[in-house]
């Protein structure tokens, strides 16, 4: 972890700017009728989950280039996933995936209370062979015509469940690979049946305070057809399945130009809406830093989730999911639990009865203006204050940098020479 009297020092530079700057925004907002301090709250009270892997360097289908100190296991995974929540105070869990992570749960839960973290949801693996495993998911796990090898991935999604149990998860997110890549090689109905009946054995071992979450994705590795390829056909999981069952969005799962936000509302509005996976992407699933391509389209989602938040019930679990080719890991995390934050910051700003009174009267440009208005209003005051507040640094990226953290761990750990292509 980071000491903190680096990050005192780099804070100590910088709140007197912040102070000043906070002060400004509160007296600009006072003017619009929101209270700066209530939207700080609710920022500080914001959390996204982590995902083990991506404190790893990824890679492409070509090349992947380690860094510095890549993490050797879960252990150094969740050492570096503590000096992102100390920076940001935003992410305070991490989301495991199995069998990567797999270890004694007593040994993960020593080492998450040791760096100030709790564990969001569990992830299967069917889309990649393991060392000694008995049958193949070459052609698919869940959906797969062999018997033996749809029930060695049901079996391997129930052991998930049982390590999560013990270590405080509360969901399981189910991805799989499963699809075609030359047309009539599957039956599309045969198929679909194939994974309902597996998925629904993994259902019936969930516990009663549980989620499943099935995640769809149109392409890759299947690229003529996938199992579980749009939201639509998520939904119908999710009803077939039952009530814990619920559909998790992936930003980059997409067709282009898919409209997501309104994905977003239709899950919403049928009880179905589980879950986020944050990423960006410019061409398909690009797995960039979120916020880095289309900060406008993350508004607009949060925008929708923002208006559901009246609703009780409502709390779909968010996860960063990222592939840092090219940067420090940890720097891209935390700079995109930041635009997270930021996206959420600033659906608050919208006024939501001036929006239904703008829509109900068809003023299309002025309902559009007043939600321009929240997206180009600069809340980095109230994230940075609710960061200080908290204990973090008002620069995370600055803090960690001065830390010298990457270069402290690259002593320890081997480094990594890497050929091979793939996620971490």
């Amino acid at each position: 972890m980071i000491k903190s009297d680096v990050i005192s020092a780099s804070n100590d530079a910088r709140v007197k700017a912040l102070r000043a700057d906070y002060a400004a925004l509160g007296e600009h907002l006072d003017r619009r009728g929101i209270d700066i301090d209530a939207i700080k709250a609710k920022v500080a009270s914001y959390g996204v989950a982590v995902p083990s892997w991506g404190v790893g360097t990824g890679g492409t289908r070509f090349a992947r280039f380690p860094g510095a100190g890549e993490p050797r296991d879960i252990f150094d995974k969740l050492s570096d996933c503590g000096v992102i929540q100390q920076l940001t105070r935003a992410t305070p869990s991490v989301s495991l995936h199995i069998p990567w992570d797999a270890q004694p749960a007593a040994d993960l839960n020593s080492k998450a209370e040791e760096v100030g973290l709790t564990f969001d949801a569990m992830n299967s693996n069917t889309f990649q062979d393991q060392d000694g495993q008995a049958h193949s998911y070459k052609f698919g796990s869940l959906s797969h015509t062999d018997a033996a090898t749809r029930q060695q991935a049901v079996e391997h999604n129930i052991a998930c469940i049982e390590l999560g149990q013990q270590i405080g998860s509360k969901a399981l997110t189910i991805w799989v690979g499963d699809g075609s890549n030359f047309p009539g090689q599957t039956n599309f109905t045969r198929q679909f049946e194939r994974y309902l009946e597996a998925a629904g054995q993994v259902y019936a071992k969930l516990p009663n305070d549980w989620t499943l979450l099935s995640e769809h994705k149109m392409y890759e590795p299947a690229f003529y057809s996938t199992v579980v390829q749009d939201w639509g056909t998520n939904l119908l999981i999710a009803q077939q399945l039952g009530p814990q069952a619920k559909c998790l969005v992936d930003l980059g799962h997409h067709a282009p130009n898919v409209n997501i936000e309104m994905i977003v509302a239709r899950l919403t509005q049928f009880g179905k809406l589980g879950g986020f996976h944050f990423n960006d992407s410019k061409y398909g699933d690009d797995d960039l830093d979120t916020g880095s391509i289309d900060p406008y389209r993350l508004f607009l989602v949060f925008n929708e989730l923002v208006e559901a938040e009246a609703n009780p019930d409502f709390n779909p679990m968010h996860m960063l999911d990222q592939s840092h080719n090219v940067t420090d890991p940890i720097e891209s995390l935390m700079v995109s639990a930041t635009e997270v934050q930021r996206a959420y910051a600033q659906a608050q700003l919208v006024d939501r009865a001036a929006l239904e009174g703008f829509q109900n009267d068809n003023d299309a440009l002025m309902a559009t203006t007043l939600l321009k208005q929240g997206f180009r209003t600069d809340v980095e005051p109230i994230l940075a204050m609710a960061r200080l507040e908290n204990g973090g640094a008002i620069d995370p990226v600055a803090a960690y940098r001065v830390s010298g953290y990457r270069a402290q761990v690259a002593q320890v750990r081997p480094a990594v020479i890497g050929a091979g292509g793939g996620i971490v």
